[in-house]
């Protein structure tokens, strides 16, 4: 394996002010045939999108076409067979940041600094204004990224939450992907099996810490939370949101207290987690009574503020291009917390008896004082 090379600082390019819109293509099936229109058949395979008439909506616009004709009766019924084809328009998407920074890169692996604001995956109001996106941009698309070592064009083998900021590791080749989605696989499959380690990271093969910002004073030095995270319905989030739940499946937290700020009734902490449930760290930092600073979703408990499951199924409301209406309630998606994965160690995925280190800076409202003093001692030399 070569030396890795300097990495640029950054990479990312402007977005421009329209996507590209999405098209969603569909073979009907002899069971989909069945008597149905083209109406039911939209609401019923992408319900989360919109309601029905939400649907019908979109036909009547000639969104729809089948067979390459566009179809503006909803009632139109479907033939085994039909090719369909539905056209979403373009739309402006929330603004959002687009300069990475690289922190590591390497023949297999580059590791990037994701700014809090950006989506890694595209999904709901972000199609294009993604890591994903800057990706494919910065290193060439290819359908085959990650089989080349020739035109590398890596993708992110683990998600973090839009609002979370640090490091998102991408792998380069198909063999790294399959390699460090192992590694991260391998500490959720031991907290499921019952097999927790309280020193946590220790003897696993990847290891990730994070800073954050927990509301209010924890007073002991050290917390192991062990809270499993289940799912349920919530207006907004098509696959139910994740939250503190004895049904739910395993997860491991440890938190470690840096500093105490009785002024500002805050604490810095730092977290290491055996699991990788989707807002893990947000759900039992909340769940202990600490939520984020900021969090707009999580409250003490590791459930939602204001969740109203009365207001779950409101399909009479609808946007102008005949999808959900964004949902008067916080969603996962939405920033304003401080969390920020600062430290990655996972070994060198070609000589794994050499360990890769990578540290993202830390904003500064995650920095002990003294880390604050450091810098400012350093930037005067």
């Amino acid at each position: 394996m070569s030396t890795p090379s300097p990495p640029p600082q950054r990479i990312g390019l402007p977005w421009p002010e329209l996507n590209d819109g999405l098209e969603y293509k569909d073979v009907i099936s002899s069971s989909d045939s069945e008597l149905t229109t083209v109406s039911d058949f939209y609401f019923t395979k992408y319900k989360s999108s919109a309601p029905l008439l939400g649907w019908i909506q979109r036909i009547q616009n000639g969104q729809i076409q089948i067979d390459g004709e566009v179809v503006k009766d909803p009632n139109t019924l479907l033939r085994s067979g039909s090719k369909l084809v539905y056209h979403r328009l373009p739309w402006k998407e929330p603004d959002t940041p687009y300069s990475l920074q690289v922190l590591y890169e390497d023949d297999d692996l580059i590791a990037l600094n994701k700014p809090s604001g950006l989506q890694v995956l595209p999904g709901g109001l972000f199609q294009q204004r993604t890591v994903l996106t800057q990706l494919q941009w910065c290193f060439g698309k290819n359908d085959s990224y990650t089989g080349s070592r020739e035109s590398p064009h890596p993708v992110p083998v683990h998600r973090l939450g839009r609002g979370t900021s640090g490091i998102l590791l991408c792998a380069k080749t198909k063999l790294a992907k399959t390699k460090l989605a192992a590694y991260f696989a391998e500490g959720t499959s031991l907290v499921g099996s019952g097999n927790l380690d309280q020193e946590c990271g220790k003897g696993r093969k990847l290891s990730k810490i994070y800073r954050a910002l927990a509301d209010g004073i924890v007073e002991e030095d050290e917390v192991v939370i062990k809270q499993p995270i289940g799912v349920v319905r919530y207006p907004g989030v098509a696959k139910g949101l994740y939250v503190a739940s004895p049904e739910g499946k395993p997860a491991f937290s440890k938190v470690a207290v840096l500093e105490r700020d009785k002024q500002k009734n805050c604490t810095l902490v730092k977290v290491e987690i055996q699991s990788g449930r989707p807002h893990q760290i947000r759900i039992h930092l909340a769940y202990m009574g600490h939520p984020l600073v900021g969090d707009p979703l999580y409250v003490a408990g590791g459930q939602p503020k204001c969740f109203d499951p009365d207001l779950v199924d409101d399909d009479a409301a609808f946007a102008e291009d005949g999808g959900y209406r964004r949902p008067n309630q916080a969603v996962p998606g939405d920033c304003g917390y401080h969390l920020h994965a600062h430290q990655v160690e996972l070994p060198n995925l070609l000589n794994t008896h050499k360990v890769v280190k990578i540290v993202a800076p830390l904003p500064p409202i995650l920095q002990t004082s003294s880390e604050t003093e450091e810098k400012g001692l350093s930037s005067c030399k």
